[in-house]
């Protein structure tokens, strides 16, 4: 049987439960267990706050190659979709252990293939909350500051969605 005081704590973290400061935590998105650091690749989602469309504004281009079964279409992206563009194709050079593939920018968000490729690396880092670099995270972090750094020196409207999206590319025995 359990006293008061243990049942009091009982009721009282069942009510809180979720909650860290009195505001709804939620939970990471991050694949549990993996080293987002490692040697590996990363399907990453990035979208601006409130889905506005920062990037620019999607056109048709049938007119121009005079088709029937298919709808061609391309970005006429804004100076800050342009920055979005040319600042992904430069992390390699801020993080050289990065190796680009495909990648695209949409009106309200980018879509990308990141490898990071530390083929070397030999210790196994769980993700953890705190100060961190030379993963995914870090790599991240400075593209989207990039952005925002220079919509903010240009005197640019633009926000990004406070996360991003990433699934971790593992081969066909799911490791």
């Amino acid at each position: 049987m359990q006293n008061y005081r243990e049942t009091k704590y009982c009721v009282s973290t069942e009510i809180m439960e979720g909650k860290y400061k009195n505001k709804y935590n939620i939970s990471s998105t991050r694949l549990t267990g993996w080293d987002y650091g490692s040697h590996g690749s990363y399907f990453i989602t990035v979208c601006t706050k409130d889905r506005v469309r920062y990037f620019g504004e999607i056109e048709s281009l049938d007119s121009e190659f005079n088709t029937e079964t298919q709808s061609i279409v391309s970005l006429r992206a804004t100076e800050i979709g342009e920055v979005a563009y040319a600042n992904w194709e430069s992390i390699p050079l801020f993080h050289p252990y990065v190796e680009l593939d495909e990648f695209v920018v949409m009106p309200d968000h980018i879509h990308g293939i990141l490898f990071i490729n530390k083929p070397g690396k030999v210790s196994w880092e769980l993700n953890k909350f705190g100060p961190q670099r030379n993963n995914l995270g870090s790599i991240l972090r400075g593209y989207k500051s990039s952005i925002k750094t220079y919509a903010t020196i240009n005197a640019i409207e633009f926000s990004w969605q406070s996360r991003y999206y990433d699934r971790v590319i593992r081969n066909e025995r799911n490791i």
